[in-house]
């Protein structure tokens, strides 16, 4: 998750500057914990609490889930991201030298996909599960999670460069996590990301995630994948990274996107791999994150 250093974001960079908040953090680090509990550990009473923990959910960084208890319903906390990147610099170019487009997940341009797969809307199936004939249905376009066992999806992202401009960054954060039948937290997956039929490198996925229902996953989504995690790929002059970690040498100049050149993103989970645990992607009305996948280009000016 990618953070950007700026009086826009705010509301989560003030949820730091507080001592019983970053302490919350730290006890839901360890387990999700009721607001009871919370307020126990950290001696302050509930409706205390409870103000904190609405700031955490405005902001992204907890979620809550009201479940059935001894005594009535009770509202369970939940740590959201896996981490957070501060993105102090932006590359050294001003705003008119960049642009940003928000891919529905369901609109992919090509697939290869094998069971477990399917595509859900934000009301309901599209199609049948387990049958990649779907993902040719007209009504991919509509889809807001999808999954497969193995294969891949792959989306184009526009490409708004004149004449001689040449791409300096490009960022792509999107949910996602592995794809289990079901679902099973401990399902690892080697998930493979390309640019151009470029591999920008293999990130493994700790798990499929149902076990706590997602912030925006529908009422009608059940006993399956809830949530992903929030990843961000940036690649930039000295190398690619994942969520500011390094993922490879592969740099954007070695990419050669200028005017005219097509820009293609495959995420991936080969047969042969390791690991071929899956993928499943969350888009808006489905997951923690209420976002498709969200694409930033930083590019140079024309020279001269």
């Amino acid at each position: 998750m990618n953070i950007q250093v700026n009086t826009r974001n705010m509301p989560f960079l003030e949820c730091f500057a507080s001592e019983t908040r970053v302490r919350i953090i730290g006890l839901l680090n360890d387990k999700p914990m009721n607001i009871k509990e919370l307020a126990e550990a950290l001696s302050l009473s509930s409706a205390v609490v409870t103000k904190h923990i609405q700031k955490l959910e405005d902001a992204g960084i907890v979620s809550t889930e009201s479940i059935s208890g001894t005594r009535g319903r009770r509202k369970v906390c939940h740590l959201v991201p896996e981490s957070v990147t501060l993105q102090l610099k932006t590359g050294g170019l001003p705003d008119r030298n960049r642009y940003s487009v928000s891919i529905p997940i369901g609109q992919y341009t090509g697939y290869q996909v094998k069971p477990t797969c399917g595509l859900a809307s934000d009301s309901g199936l599209i199609g049948m599960t387990d049958d990649p004939r779907y993902f040719s249905d007209p009504d991919h376009v509509k889809a807001r999670h999808l999954w497969f066992g193995s294969g891949h999806v792959e989306y184009r992202i526009p490409n708004y460069l004149v004449g001689n401009q040449t791409v300096r960054s490009l960022s792509l954060a999107f949910e996602i996590c592995s794809e289990a039948p079901g679902y099973n937290e401990n399902w690892p997956s080697d998930i493979s990301f390309f640019l151009n039929d470029t591999l920008l490198g293999t990130w493994t996925c700790p798990g499929d995630y149902g076990s706590n229902r997602g912030v925006h996953t529908p009422g009608w989504w059940e006993n399956a994948s809830q949530h992903g995690l929030l990843k961000t790929i940036t690649v930039r002059p000295d190398g690619c990274f994942l969520d500011g970690v390094k993922l490879s040498e592969v740099n954007a100049g070695q990419l050669a996107i200028g005017y005219g050149s097509d820009i293609r993103f495959r995420i991936a989970c080969d047969e042969s791999a390791a690991h071929c645990g899956g993928v499943s992607l969350f888009g808006r009305q489905f997951g923690n994150y209420d976002q498709d996948i969200e694409v930033a280009v930083v590019y140079e000016p024309v020279s001269g």
